[in-house]
């Protein structure tokens, strides 16, 4: 045997070993950081008795092993989480367990730590898809502390706003409705008035809209209704009329052509979708309805035809409209469109595809072909946030965070997702008052909710942190008040950087 073959000889068991008696095995093992992607040699797998490389001799492992062996190479993504199934009867790596529920606590503690909100004993997970059956408890020992994940589908429900949002206004939301009642007398006296003072109006529904004025003041405010108080029942009238005839025209024909069939069949693949935990968007009536809504939408508007994330915007006009036909009182969770009659039905229907093609027009720009609009807006967002606070825009560009990758569901979806539903309702109070139209507003709302999130954002020190942040930003326990503290502050950003020189080179 040659010299160079000489330094390594085979061991009894099979093992090579060095001419100083180190063996490879022993070698390799110095560096015991795992690397994602990599094939582990782990002996206690997740979810098996097996072992990953060590298969017997004459055989492989394997591709499930394989498989299991490199799955730390996929995150969770961000809008879709991954199914992990039987994970109740999982022993999981000490080493991994303990990563993971640092990272949990720690995104907990910052989310909840920048709302107000007292630090809690059990971390609280989202979607049902992330842990498999609705209740488990995950346990690890380490020395004499254990780590409890608790989770159960209506608790977590809001730890994710990007998720579906339950419907139910808590007390405290409803309390804070009790102030706005306070403005009830002043909004009466201009709804009552023979003709309407739009400026006055716009400026008293900036600050909130009380819930029992809301439906009124959002036909009026988005243009819908004429200020005229003796022509709006015609008008009302009419338009209803009009959206019926709209249906039988375009979604009741027997022939549509190739393009509006393929827009027919995207929409009744989103609808469903849309809000999957919520009942009252999972009745049939409710999805018809929606259906109809959007078909007519984007056949009227053929430059942009329909985009996913419209379906989002007619949400708070349908909870707007609906409210008023039940009550402001009834828990709309509960409520079944099939007791309502079908002129109610219709009502609703019709108004919230007016209202929303009013509320569309000025920023129709968003959703034409490559949505070429809010491309412009994320830049002019950078462009903002760069001169604003020059460290937080460090900060993302050093983790190679690019604002397009969490802003642009902010601009397509109208901050929908970020936000339960009573705090975007009450947000486009604010948007339908504004005196230009909410397009440009839209941006410095924008500028105000990330930098609000600053501190937690700077404590992120690689992009899965922020880019989890971003996208799942904790505004589950926020209220009316949180959004007057927003818009108040998107006010201060325009009024201070909106007209100064050399600040965005192409306004929207």
């Amino acid at each position: 045997m040659s010299s160079g073959s000489a330094s390594t000889t085979s061991t009894a068991g099979g093992t090579s070993a060095s001419a100083d008696g180190t063996t490879s095995s022993s070698f390799w093992r110095n560096n015991s950081r795992t690397i994602p992607g990599r094939p582990t040699t782990v002996t206690n797998r997740i979810g098996s008795g097996r072992t990953i490389g060590s298969s017997t001799s004459g055989g492989s492992s394997s591709f499930q092993d394989y498989q299991d062996s490199v799955s730390d190479a996929w995150d969770l993504g961000d809008d879709e989480f991954c199914i992990i199934s039987g994970i109740v009867d999982t022993r999981i790596s000490k080493r991994a367990s303990q990563t993971a529920a640092l990272n949990v606590i720690k995104t907990h503690k910052s989310g909840t730590g920048g709302s107000g909100s007292k630090p809690q004993t059990s971390v609280h997970l989202d979607t049902e898809e992330i842990i498999g059956p609705p209740s488990c408890r995950l346990e690890q020992q380490q020395g004499s502390e254990v780590l409890h994940v608790e989770a159960d589908l209506r608790q977590r429900f809001h730890a994710y706003p990007g998720r579906p949002q339950l419907l139910k206004l808590s007390s405290n939301v409803a309390s804070k409705d009790v102030e706005c009642e306070s403005k009830y007398e002043k909004f009466s006296n201009i709804l009552e008035a023979p003709l309407l003072n739009l400026i006055a109006l716009k400026e008293l529904s900036w600050s909130g809209v009380p819930r029992k004025m809301r439906a009124v003041t959002w036909r009026l405010l988005s243009g819908y209704l004429p200020t005229s108080l003796e022509r709006r029942q015609t008008v009302l009238e009419r338009k209803r009329v009009d959206y019926r005839k709209l249906v039988q025209q375009y979604f009741d024909a027997d022939c549509r052509d190739e393009n509006q069939q393929d827009t027919y069949r995207q929409i009744h693949i989103d609808v469903p979708r849309m809000n999957p935990h919520v009942a009252l968007f999972q009745q049939q009536l409710v999805q018809e309805m929606f259906e109809r809504i959007l078909f007519i939408w984007a056949i009227r508007h053929p430059a942009s035809g329909y985009v996913q994330g419209i379906n989002d915007l007619v949400t708070p006009f349908f909870i707007v409209f609906l409210q008023e036909a039940v009550g402001p009182d009834k828990d709309l969770e509960q409520c079944q469109l099939s007791d309502l009659t079908i002129e109610q039905r219709d009502i609703i229907e019709s108004d919230s595809f007016w209202c929303l093609s009013k509320f569309l027009d000025c920023i129709q720009d968003n959703y034409i072909f490559a949505q070429l609009g809010i491309q412009a807006k994320v830049n002019q967002l950078k462009e903002l946030i760069q001169r604003i606070d020059g460290t937080l825009h460090r900060h993302l560009q050093l983790h190679g965070v690019d604002y397009l990758q969490f802003s642009f569901r902010w601009m397509n979806n109208l901050l929908t997702r970020e936000l339960p539903l009573y705090c975007t309702i009450r947000l486009w109070d604010t948007y339908l008052a504004e005196s230009d139209g909410f397009a440009v507003f839209q941006l410095y709302v924008c500028a105000a909710f990330l930098l609000h999130w600053r501190e937690q954002l700077l404590q992120e020190k690689d992009f899965q942190g922020l880019m989890l942040l971003l996208q799942n930003l904790p505004t589950h326990n926020w209220m009316d008040s949180h959004i007057g503290v927003l818009v108040a502050e998107a006010f201060r950003l325009k009024f201070t950087y909106a007209d100064a020189p050399k600040h965005l080179e192409a306004k929207s």
